[in-house]
């Protein structure tokens, strides 16, 4: 394969959940031009990434003309497409760009006769009910060529330099804490998050609070005002993906939900404290560094692999794999709030201690 073109028209997180796909055809194909197509404002997770030629942004919903222009410049450029997104549009992309193709396929799906005709080799993905992590999932694609070679591997983004100010006002050991979701059924109440920093600074750390640009990240931040003395609590303000994986590295241990930013923290090698509600770790856990084996268990109040470790309710519901307990992006999930910010911090407080002993 002389060029390959990997198509994932996801949100970020999921972007950055690619690159260990993305990685592997480098191995497998080491002279390969490897491109990267996703929508606008998702592939920030991949600037400066080695494995990766050239990224291609394209319109989440692009009209007639915005689509004939793309299929114009896409068209049979490339030997290979690895459609890592189960979606019709990114198989159709693929069919456009590419000589051969393998994609991934939802478990069942009426568009899937026509998408398989055009496959080479085809994943059948397992959902958010599935056992399989989406990392190894997405490897899969690979495997009419040979697979991998070696333990998945997150890449993260190359690291910026943090703003002077920002910089100047770091202690030592601070930890990370990412309060904002981007939606409701994932988001762990503020409340909780204040008395977690509060009980953090008060065993005399710094927290670095971390958020989006968006309004609603903005407004999660805020609400943190006055939860620890001001040299204990920052706000870092908004940061390109590079910076907040400079910030992350340079952290004792992060805390944060079920979010990009936790799959960033993961892949930049931070200690990772996540907090999951309804959604099943086994498929979509923080993935951590090394050579160990990674599957998480469905359902376990606490549980580490590498330097990432999952907090979840003991609750008989949990992982429900749905979209909180009404089964929408605005619903309430009883089993986020049963998760109190004084076990949290007990925790916190014992991966750092570990960490320092270590």
């Amino acid at each position: 394969m002389r060029s390959v073109l990997v198509v994932v028209t996801r949100q970020i997180g999921d972007v950055l959940l690619t690159t260990p796909l993305v990685h592997a055809a480098r191995e497998r194909w080491p002279e390969a031009a490897i491109d990267v197509l996703g929508f606008a404002g998702t592939l920030g997770m991949l600037r400066g990434n080695p494995d990766v030629r050239t990224l291609i942004e394209v319109p989440a919903r692009p009209g007639l003309r915005a689509t004939w222009a793309l299929a114009r410049r896409l068209w049979r450029r490339y030997d290979l497409a690895l459609v890592a997104d189960p979606g019709d549009r990114a198989h159709l992309i693929g069919w456009v760009a590419a000589r051969e193709r393998s994609g991934l396929l939802p478990a069942e799906s009426g568009s899937n006769w026509w998408k398989r005709k055009l496959l080479r080799h085809g994943v059948t993905i397992g959902g958010d009910q599935g056992e399989t992590h989406v990392v190894p999932e997405k490897m899969e694609l690979l495997a009419a060529w040979g697979g991998g070679t070696g333990a998945p591997q997150l890449v993260g983004p190359a690291g910026d330099p943090l703003p002077a100010p920002l910089a100047s006002r770091l202690a030592p050991g601070y930890v990370v804490v990412h309060t904002p979701s981007m939606w409701v059924y994932k988001q762990w109440p503020e409340e909780h998050f204040r008395k977690l920093i509060a009980l953090l600074a008060l065993a005399g750390r710094q927290v670095v609070l971390t958020g989006g640009p968006g309004a609603g990240d903005r407004a999660t931040v805020a609400a943190m005002e006055g939860a620890a003395p001001p040299e204990q609590l920052l706000d870092a303000g908004l940061l390109s993906f590079n910076q907040v994986a400079t910030l992350l590295r340079g952290a004792a241990l992060y805390i944060g939900p079920d979010t990009s930013v936790s799959h960033l923290a993961a892949a930049c090698g931070t200690p990772v404290l996540a907090i999951f509600g309804p959604t099943n770790p086994r498929r979509w856990a923080p993935w951590p560094g090394g050579e160990q084996p990674v599957r998480f268990e469905r359902r376990r109040p606490a549980q580490t692999i590498g330097q990432v470790t999952l907090l979840q309710a003991p609750l008989p519901c949990v992982p429900c794999g749905r979209a909180g307990c009404e089964d929408h992006r605005d619903s309430r999930a009883d089993c986020l709030p049963a998760i109190l910010p004084e076990r949290v911090a007990a925790k916190a407080l014992e991966l750092l201690d570990t960490a320092h002993g270590a």
